[in-house]
């Protein structure tokens, strides 16, 4: 199968944000799946150059507009491999193969009769580089950039764009995929229920010479998006490239909702007119907010990419983005927000499990996948497979259907499963156990072979985080050439395959620590207080309910755990219960790590923070102590006998 995808081609009026990065990041995702699953794909972006914003932005810099655009296509594309997206080709309406392409269409459709001169007035918004109707107007204004638009009277060339509209009603009615989520289908069906109005596509060189000069009349230039729509024709090679015969039949665009009209009218009857087949499907996602206000230069809240990266990481970045917005739908962007993805989902969930279980690989199957033994597989161990097997099924159809979000909820039910199919298992209780060793040997496998199958289906999610995973199985060259779903079929990492334990895949973010307040002054007080007095206590040593109603005991979950250097005594603990905070226990010779992540355990969540070593531990965990006969430190962590939520208090 062939895959062709592309994200609308940029304006160089700004420099990238966030939502230039997702719609990137979700046609570089859909391109990496379609290759996982075998297709010949193409993926397409790059920048329109041409327009009067641009005119106005190089006129602000004193600089001509070639410059202009230059630096900022630049600006796109170099903010692309910082966030692992990697096009096949980068497209600029400035570049000469383009600018033929656009003239020999334009010069057919005049040709045929369906482009043709006129005089027109109407509201011209410099926004949108285009005339409204009275019906798209809000109290007068444009909806989108809340400014009333300029009456301007000139003569101008015009698309014959009403000839299409019944044929582009029946296709889409015909054709119910053909843009998705419905919503935007429904909308757009719904703008076409209206008479539809023919398109000016020229300016006239009087007012602006910064575009492609149209080919039957050297005084006009063609309006942006008689320009700028026709990228994804060039880009393949119309009209007769090999690329063009391969790919233009399976074309999907990925845009934002902000230009849907001008993909899914415009476009499909300039198509029609150039007597081409229209495209496959058009994909239609939400904005972008900030903190749950629209993003705007005017307020300052414009996110840019690379200060994402350095801060997050390009994998915790794309992550987020795509678990958090569900596709058409507008979503929030917040620090809290992704701080928290890449400290829960990411260093708890993925980060935590992966390097526990090649932590036990290493130390009970000297770093090598051991064999499993059929005779011992339980329940359990088929549960996991069928859950697996789920999983991919899922995977595939929410990718296939633009549901990214969904997707990974599926992947990251499968990890929370293997987080508590090692705590059911306790390996490091098995390898005490001669008689054991087998149900040993298989669950380490099991571990090692789920490892292997997240890895695969993460590739196209978290590129650079897969393939750490990877290398650490030992499996680069395995999984660079692996096919789903032949790859996702149970038992395909090999007994006796070496790991490499390396470094943490998503190490714990700490938070910044807030600039100090300024000390307050203290009040003046008429008179001393008296101290309060400490709670009564009995003389022999008994305390009362009201002294021990003031300790706060609350049931948490070990969700990471460390070793602290030159700290032979000493773990560090995150839990939740249920806010997330670090504690600070003297426990490592009595436990390791790995086999306390998914405990509940019983802590003093009111206890004053102390620094221990550094850390500050905020809170106590509770354990039993004792001496053996032979004056051994035995050491039992408090927990809970049935399964309750976390931060519950303990009366």
């Amino acid at each position: 199968m062939t895959t062709y995808i592309t994200t609308p081609i940029y304006y160089v009026n700004s420099t990238p944000h966030i939502g230039h990065a997702y719609t990137t990041i979700i046609a570089d995702t859909y391109s990496r799946f379609r290759r996982l699953c075998g297709d010949d794909v193409r993926f397409q972006t790059g920048t329109d150059e041409h327009g009067e914003k641009i005119v106005q932005a190089a006129e602000k810099e004193s600089i001509a507009p070639r410059e202009y655009a230059d630096r900022i296509s630049a600006a796109f594309r170099d903010t692309w491999p910082l966030l692992d997206i990697a096009p096949d080709h980068f497209i600029r309406t400035t570049y000469p193969e383009h600018i033929k392409v656009v003239q020999d269409i334009l010069q057919k459709v005049y040709d045929q009769g369906d482009i043709y001169f006129s005089s027109y007035s109407g509201h011209y918004c410099k926004g949108c580089e285009r005339f409204l109707t009275e019906k798209e107007l809000v109290d007068g204004k444009c909806p989108d950039h809340l400014t009333v638009p300029d009456e301007v009277s000139e003569q101008n060339y015009f698309f014959r764009m009403s000839k299409y509209q019944d044929w582009l009603i029946n296709h889409i009615k015909a054709n119910p995929d053909y843009i998705t989520p419905e919503r935007y289908r429904n909308e757009v069906l719904s703008f076409l229920s209206e008479p539809l109005e023919d398109l000016c596509i020229s300016r006239p060189c009087s007012r602006l010479t910064w575009g492609i000069p149209l080919p039957f009349d050297k005084n006009f230039v063609t309006y942006v998006w008689f320009d700028a729509l026709i990228n994804y024709l060039t880009g393949i090679g119309y009209p007769d490239g090999a690329n063009f015969i391969k790919y233009w039949s399976v074309a999907e665009h990925i845009v934002a909702k902000d230009i849907l009209k001008p993909h899914a009218i415009y476009w499909p009857t300039m198509i029609q007119a150039a007597g081409l087949p229209p495209y496959q499907k058009l994909h239609v996602h939400g904005y972008w907010n900030v903190d749950d206000t629209k993003m705007s230069k005017s307020i300052g809240n414009v996110i840019r990419p690379g200060d994402l990266v350095e801060e997050y990481g390009a994998d915790t970045v794309r992550y987020f983005l795509l678990r958090e917005m569900s596709f058409g739908r507008d979503a929030s962007f917040s620090k809290e927000a992704i701080f928290e993805r890449r400290n829960s989902d990411l260093a708890n969930d993925i980060g935590n499990l992966f390097s526990r279980a090649l932590t036990m690989l290493a130390k009970y199957a000297d770093a090598k996948v051991p064999q499993a033994d059929e005779a011992v597989v339980i329940e359990e161990d088929r549960a996991l497979i069928a859950a697996i097997e789920k999983m991919l099924a899922d995977y595939a159809a929410c990718m296939n259907g633009f549901e990214f979000h969904r997707a990974l909820q599926a992947v990251w039910e499968v990890i929370g499963m293997l987080n508590r199919f090692i705590v059911t298992n306790a390996p490091w209780e098995l390898a005490k156990d001669a008689a054991q060793a087998g149900r040993l040997r298989t669950v380490l496998y099991f571990l090692a072979e789920s490892l292997r199958i997240l890895a695969l289906v993460l590739r196209p999610v978290m590129p650079t985080a897969a393939n750490k995973m990877a290398a650490a199985l030992g499996l680069s060259k395995e999984l660079d050439k692996a096919v789903l779903p032949e790859a996702g079929r149970w038992g395909g990492i090999l007994p006796g395959t070496a790991l490499h334990v390396g470094e943490a895949i998503f190490p714990r973010l700490e938070k910044k620590a807030a600039a100090p307040a300024a000390p307050e002054k203290p009040k003046p007080q008429a008179k001393a207080e008296k101290k309060a007095e400490p709670a009564a206590q009995e003389e022999d040593g008994l305390i009362s309910f009201e002294y021990f109603g003031k300790v706060e005991l609350r049931v948490a979950e070990i969700v990471a755990a460390e070793k602290i250097a030159k700290a032979e005594k000493l773990l560090k603990l995150t839990v939740r219960a249920p806010e997330e905070r670090t504690l600070v226990a003297g426990i490592a010779k009595h436990y390791q790590p790995e086999e306390l992540i998914g405990r509940k355990v019983i802590i003093v969540a009111n206890l004053k923070p102390a620094k221990l070593m550094g850390i500050t531990s905020q809170g106590m965990v509770l354990a039993a102590k004792e001496k053996d006969a032979d004056g051994n430190e035995q050491l039992v962590l408090s927990a809970v006998a049935a399964d309750i939520a976390v931060g519950s208090r303990v009366a």
